[in-house]
């Protein structure tokens, strides 16, 4: 059986990551009809990932129930799929779950960190991103993080931030989610360690000038540093960044998904409860999940509801990230991309400065360079009337 490139990310014959083409099988019939998919663990094998986590993703997209039996290696979906829909679902599942957003590459490992938070370290280009937190399967993910040889060992986060640094490859703070409190005790404990002792001082300055060894003394160096260095975090981090305790990001969208029928005023009213309400990343998730097939007619009708959020044009970039991935993420809607945009401009949403400066590079921020390349062709039309538009209006003003 011919193999497939993983996630169909390239045409190219030669290109490394591969994968078994997925084949299924439909059982059973009336109310008991079944889509059975007998190479699911050779699929997984090739992504490293448990077989259970495309099959439960099948179920999350499909509304139906699965089951996975990983002694008898059978896998089930209820209903009937055929392998082609199942094929597109499954590359849906790689770009989320398996694709590093930095390099776009498939060599990464699935990391559950302290806060219950997915992460993704890349073998390839050693970058630790954030994973994909929001989808229905991220909770099945972190009740069943991966525990097999690959994935899961004590340290690995701590050594993916190693190689991460010796490859030279920064994390974007955005992005970066260790946990705090490390970071103050290993800071506090290296600055504690460079601190002299008394006897030192003495031989270079005097014995005028002592250190208190005391006990009491050394705790009082300790708060001291504890606290510079907690200021010097604080002021370092992008008030969009500040997570206190769980994600108040993704609890907002997992609130939207479970509520599709949600108002514009229960949306702001549980927005403000978790202290989000006009933050890029809020907007981005806001827009990823309100909105249907019909999005470009659906805009208008949520226009108020957008404009109580986007209030910068750090909001418009995030509003247009959030809007790239809800197109890469339904054909159809991909098809009406040209709308979408036209939509949010009619509505005041989106200024045009600000979309025609997005439109001149593809950006990977929020999907692959390759996604973004697709967005941008698929609404170059609008892109060149606002351009012309704006050309003749600066040639009547001149």
């Amino acid at each position: 059986m011919a193999n497939l490139n993983i996630g169909g990310q390239s045409d190219d014959a030669f290109y490394r990551y591969k994968m078994p083409r997925l084949v299924s099988k439909i059982e059973g019939k009336g109310n008991g009809i079944k889509t059975v998919i007998p190479n699911m663990s050779d699929i997984a094998r090739a992504l490293s990932r448990p077989s259970t986590y495309p099959t439960k993703y099948f179920g999350c997209e499909l509304g139906a129930q699965v089951k996975c039996d990983e002694k008898t290696d059978r896998y089930i979906v209820n209903g009937a799929h055929d392998a082609a829909k199942l094929q597109q679902l499954l590359n849906g599942f790689i770009q989320k779950f398996v694709l590093c957003p930095s390099c776009g590459n498939p060599e990464t490992d699935i990391i559950v960190d302290k806060t219950s938070t997915i992460q993704m370290y890349c073998n390839a280009c050693g970058r630790r991103n954030k994973g994909e937190n929001i989808h229905k399967l991220a909770t099945y993910i972190v009740k069943n993080p991966p525990v097999n040889s690959a994935y899961g060992k004590k340290g690995k986060g701590d050594k993916a931030d190693r190689k991460s640094k010796k490859n030279g490859a920064a994390t974007p703070p955005e992005e970066e989610e260790e946990d705090q409190d490390d970071l103050f005790t290993k800071k506090i404990k290296e600055e504690a360690a460079a601190i002299p002792d008394a006897d030192n001082y003495k031989s270079a300055l005097g014995d005028d000038w002592s250190v208190d060894t005391s006990a009491e003394g050394a705790a009082a160096r300790m708060r001291e540093l504890e606290g510079s260095v907690k200021t010097q975090m604080t002021l370092d981090d992008d008030e969009d960044d500040e997570d206190n305790g769980e994600n108040p990001y993704e609890q907002f969208g997992i609130y939207l998904e479970d509520n599709p029928k949600a108002t514009d005023a229960e949306i702001l009213e549980i927005a403000e409860e978790l202290g989000i309400i006009a933050k890029s990343r809020a907007v981005t998730v806001l827009v990823q999940c309100i909105f249907t097939d019909d999005m470009a007619r659906e805009i208008k009708t949520r226009s108020k509801l957008l404009q109580k959020f986007v209030t910068s044009e750090k909001n418009q970039k995030a509003l247009l990230g959030g809007m790239e991935r809800a197109l890469i993420a339904s054909k159809t809607l991909m098809l009406k991309a040209t709308f979408v945009l036209k939509a949010f401009y009619d509505n005041d949403i989106i200024e045009e400065d600000i979309i025609l400066k997005w439109g001149e590079k593809p950006s990977k921020k929020y999907v692959s360079r390759d996604e973004a390349k697709e967005v941008r062709a698929r609404v170059e039309p609008f892109l060149r009337w606002l351009a012309e538009a704006d050309e003749e209006e600066s040639e009547e003003s001149d």
